[in-house]
């Protein structure tokens, strides 16, 4: 990606990320987790957020860190590194509120040229899943790797 991004450890199994966010609010430690549905297991859900005192991802904080693109862009590598072992399987996104569901919405719609490449995604509206559009209120994101 063009983007510049964050240093992360992962998991061998691909499922587990980790990076910390510097700025402003000092170095705040993040996670990223991927976790297959019980009711749809090729389909993996993405947790991001920071790490709490509890070793747990707080979804709901807002670290306001002044490095939105850097972090949406260290995501996005982790999901290309999950599918580097999980290929044939979705990503399910969605924020923890309407306006984190829109930033990744924007962040998508800024590097959709890019994502297109490698990616398919698809946004739910209405009731229903379809290719992304630029300026559509999604609800949620599904990514599929491209063959």
């Amino acid at each position: 990606m063009k983007n510049e991004q964050y240093v992360v450890e992962s998991s061998s199994s691909l499922l587990k990320f980790e990076f910390h966010s510097e700025g402003p609010k000092g170095r705040i430690r993040k996670q990223i987790v991927f976790r297959a549905f019980e009711d749809a297991p090729t389909v993996f859900n993405l947790g991001f957020g920071d790490v709490d005192e509890n070793d747990e991802i707080n979804d709901t904080v807002v670290t306001d860190n002044r490095d939105s693109q850097k972090v949406l862009t260290t995501v996005a590598l982790a999901v290309l590194r999950f599918y580097e072992k999980y290929s044939g399987n979705f990503v399910y996104v969605t924020g923890s509120t309407k306006s984190r569901t829109r930033m990744y919405r924007m962040g998508i719609a800024k590097n959709i040229e890019e994502i297109s490449a490698s990616f398919v995604i698809y946004g739910y509206v209405n009731d229903s899943w379809e290719e992304f559009k630029q300026n559509t209120d999604y609800q949620a994101f599904l990514i599929e790797k491209k063959n």
